[in-house]
């Protein structure tokens, strides 16, 4: 199993309930692997492969990054978009990772 693929089949166990109000979801594209999370008020479902044609947040990057992101704790900032080694369509709900998920070891 790749570390991409074990961070995703784990991230509905770091999720934070109570979170979010309101049901949004996340689509990320990282390297190979797609993974789709549905964030409500009391529980995340994560499913591999694009689940929503309109996710409130797309997040594509390369698994080295996403690694450092979840793993490391990293936060992306403006250069990371600036230059390309992330794609998000929305960078205020791309920040609130965090928030919602516990990341870091």
């Amino acid at each position: 199993m790749s570390e991409i693929r074990a961070i995703f089949e784990q991230m509905s166990s770091r999720y934070r309930a109570g979170s979010v109000d309101t049901s949004m979801s996340y689509y990320f594209s990282v390297g190979s692997e797609k993974w789709t999370a549905t964030l409500h008020p009391d529980r995340c479902e994560v499913v591999e492969g694009r689940q929503t044609s309109r996710a409130d947040c797309v997040l594509k990057c390369d698994a080295r990054l996403f690694v450092q992101m979840v793993v490391e704790g990293k936060r992306p900032g403006p250069f990371d978009i600036a230059r390309g080694k992330i794609k998000t369509n929305d960078v205020v709900l791309l920040k609130r990772l965090p928030e919602f998920f516990h990341l870091g070891r």
